[in-house]
């Protein structure tokens, strides 16, 4: 019998929009987690892709979390079990994160517990405006498990971000873009336009190149300054070997288009 597909992704021109279609709320139940695996695998081997969207199907949700009726087979099976759990969880989040190419999350509705840290791990959040977005996981007398006490505090500072945790209060729209949860904020069925938009505008640039700023952000942001200037440094270096750099700076002195070819 043939898994309900709950996962999907397209690519158009060099950008890749990967769907979460499980109704009515799209919860980040286990196929989702499997299958999300399953399209990170096809997206990680198609070389002719510059930029990832992340979104959800429908208008209600984003991602409205986990799926709490898995939660009772975890409860009181001891630490190990829980921890392998939390493991599993983050796996697909982590790969989107590492991914070579920049990350976008059109976030088209509820974004909470496990598809606010869907989000997190993109590396631009895209709200429309009638969205809410947080981590109630507290409620449940849990705390978030997938990246969530991780990647919001390096995000938005450690006591905001534990603010939100502990308080279990979702925040609006324009309240994550003033604490720096989201990039942008549009009107509603507008955030896979925008995320669009945004990523037609990296596509003209070098693969290579925007892979390594990403990597130096990345890399740095958990060194100490002096650490992370070296990083800096080191993939500095590297873009100066690619023949897109050289495509570049040849188009700015002769006053012409580049032509990057990403190799």
């Amino acid at each position: 019998m043939n898994k309900k597909q709950v996962v999907s992704w397209d690519k158009q021109d060099q950008i890749a929009t990967i769907k979460i279609d499980n109704p009515p709320v799209n919860v980040l139940s286990k196929a989702v987690i499997e299958q999300l695996n399953i399209v990170i695998d096809e997206i990680e081997n198609d070389y002719n892709i510059k930029v990832v969207i992340v979104t959800g199907e429908g208008e209600k949700a984003f991602v409205a979390g986990g799926n709490i009726k898995e939660f009772p087979d975890w409860i009181g099976k001891g630490v190990e079990l829980g921890k392998e759990k939390s493991l599993w969880l983050q796996r697909p989040l982590n790969r989107i994160e590492r991914l070579p190419q920049p990350t976008i999350a059109a976030i088209n509705g509820a974004a909470l517990g496990g598809g606010c840290e869907l989000a997190l791990c993109c590396d631009i959040r895209v709200a429309e405006e009638q969205i809410k977005i947080g981590l109630p996981e507290i409620t449940l007398g849990l705390f978030p498990g997938a990246g969530g006490t991780q990647r919001l505090a390096r995000l938005i500072g450690k006591a905001k971000a534990k603010e939100m945790i502990f308080t279990g209060k979702p925040l609006s729209a324009d309240e994550a873009r003033q604490a720096g949860l989201v990039n942008h904020v549009v009107s509603k069925g507008k955030s896979l336009q925008k995320a669009v938009e945004l990523a037609q505008s990296i596509c003209q640039y070098s693969l290579p190149v925007l892979s390594s700023a990403k990597r130096a952000i990345d890399e740095g942001y958990e060194q100490r300054l002096e650490d992370g200037l070296i990083t800096e440094a080191e993939y500095f270096g590297y873009v100066f070997q690619t023949k897109d750099v050289k495509e570049g700076v040849e188009a700015f002195i002769q006053k012409r288009a580049p032509r990057f070819i990403d190799q």
